[in-house]
């Protein structure tokens, strides 16, 4: 078979090749991940110790696959204010986390400055806070609002002290499945120009992609092929995260959440075609640790932090709201095979357990 030679033989595939690899034999697509995931990784698995903060789920945008947003599902809105996102940094610090990953609605009322004030007191207060902060979409949503380039926005993030960008807001990058679930909302091509600006910075960011809804293997593929070809520009991206639906309180209806084995074909594929982005993150917050945990055998090396807390998939019927504990992050890893890294936010080695 053509494929298993382009795939012994380390070739680049194409998207007809990429779709191919849908149809192969499960444990044939595995072997082929595992190994690159050994080539880059060895038996590493990567976590980091981060506090995963939402200030405010007022939102603009009435994006179908939500169930975050207060608008309509969610009738509870809250905004933090800048006293608690400092009391939550400065508890979370006591804890010893090395990251604080800010991500939240598109919220009219409390306009960039508010994000940006709240930005240079967290970097003036605790200056060794890695700072991971506004997806493309956030980007965008203030760009507009404020009539202000993408440029305008990235450089006051980095004067005030944000370190680099989460992959948020992605979804999935075919403009039709775009309209139908997050129409009005960033597109894909200025996603993608957002976070060229912000490589070209010197700044890294990550990449995401939202399936299991409406959208197609098709879909998945074009979306992967496009990060593959923006990094072979800029080579910003620190990692790849396939964000699994989660099919509770939102519009979209989707009965059945997608299967495990689609969920590891889709890792695997990813380890597969992205031979230029490090590292593949299974985030345990939308596939579930135990999941997160074989997608280490299937191409992921990543299983991102122990959070803390987290309000955007748990809405969503994910369990996430309160995080796992180090250790038993540690155990879970080292149960499974693997090796146990903690690492900073741009996947620098802290401590091998």
């Amino acid at each position: 078979m053509k494929i298993l030679e382009k795939l012994e033989n380390n070739e680049r595939l194409d998207y007809e090749d990429a779709l191919k690899l849908y149809d192969l034999d499960f444990f044939d697509l595995s072997f082929y991940a595992n190994k690159r995931r050994e080539e880059k990784h060895g038996k590493k698995t990567y976590f980091n110790i981060n506090r995963h903060i939402n200030p405010t789920n007022i939102c603009k945008d009435v994006c179908q696959f939500c169930a975050y947003s207060a608008s309509r599902k969610n009738p509870s809105p809250y905004t933090m204010s800048h006293e608690e996102i400092l009391n939550v940094v400065d508890n979370s610090s006591k804890n010893g986390i090395k990251e604080v990953h800010i991500v939240s609605a598109h919220n009219p009322d409390t306009g960039l400055q508010w994000y940006l004030d709240v930005f240079k007191k967290i970097k003036n207060n605790f200056p060794n806070i890695h700072i991971k902060a506004l997806t493309a979409a956030e980007i965008h949503f203030l760009a507009t609002e404020y009539n202000l380039s993408y440029e305008d926005i990235i450089n006051k993030m980095l004067e005030h002290g944000v370190d680099s960008m989460p992959g948020g807001g992605a979804e999935i990058f075919d403009e039709k499945v775009r309209k139908r679930i997050c129409g009005g909302k960033v597109t894909s091509q200025q996603w993608l120009e957002i976070h060229r600006l912000w490589h070209k910075s010197g700044k890294k960011s990550n990449a995401t992609m939202l399936f299991g809804h409406i959208e197609s293997r098709e879909h998945r593929v074009d979306h992967i092929l496009r990060l593959r070809e923006l990094q072979d520009e800029t080579g910003g991206f620190n990692a790849f995260i396939p964000l699994v639906f989660q099919t509770k309180n939102n519009y979209l209806k989707v009965k059945e959440p997608i299967t495990g084995q689609e969920i590891l074909k889709t890792y695997a594929i990813a380890r597969i075609l992205l031979d230029n982005i490090p590292n593949i993150k299974a985030y345990w917050a939308t596939s579930t640790v135990k999941l997160a945990l074989i997608a280490q055998e299937f191409g992921a090396n990543d299983l991102d932090g122990t959070i803390e807390k987290e309000s955007i998939q748990s809405a969503a019927g994910a369990q996430s709201a309160h995080g796992v504990q180090v250790q038993q992050f540690v155990d879970l890893i080292k149960n499974s095979g693997f090796t146990p890294v903690e690492r900073d936010s741009i996947y620098n080695e802290l401590k091998v357990w």
